[in-house]
């Protein structure tokens, strides 16, 4: 069975860090790019921050950039989301979402900007930024 499993979420006080894991099981990420995509509350889902197979292309929502760091470690089968500085508006169901690479260098982007569908999704997991 193909899965995608985050991990990682809970409450948090602004200014504060978590980082989330998003681990498969069932098949290799290798040869597939990652998304982290989240969705506050009676809001739609954004993308948040996309990693390529290898790891030399990253991409990050303007709202994320500077204060988000998303990885890789392949040998674990894991993608990470590591949030800093975090902020009440961060607060939000974090889901991890897996693709098969095309070998483009603008897959990223498309798959941040929510113009790529994902193969496979995880259930998510909850960040809550609150003091």
């Amino acid at each position: 069975q193909l899965q995608l499993v985050e991990s990682g979420g809970g409450l948090v006080q602004p200014g504060g860090s978590l980082r989330l894991s998003c681990a498969a099981s069932g098949f290799t990420l290798d040869y597939y790019t990652i998304g982290w995509f989240r969705q506050a509350p009676g809001k739609e889902r954004e993308g948040v921050a996309c990693i390529s197979s290898t790891g030399s292309t990253t991409y990050y929502a303007d709202s994320v950039k500077g204060r988000f760091t998303i990885s890789r470690d392949n040998a674990k089968n894991t993608v990470y989301l590591q949030m800093n500085s975090l902020k009440p508006e961060d607060t939000a169901v974090y889901y991890c979402a897996a693709v098969p690479s095309t070998g483009s260098s603008r897959l990223c982007a498309s798959v941040t900007l929510g113009k790529y569908g994902m193969d496979y999704w995880g259930k998510g997991t909850l960040v809550t930024v609150s003091s």
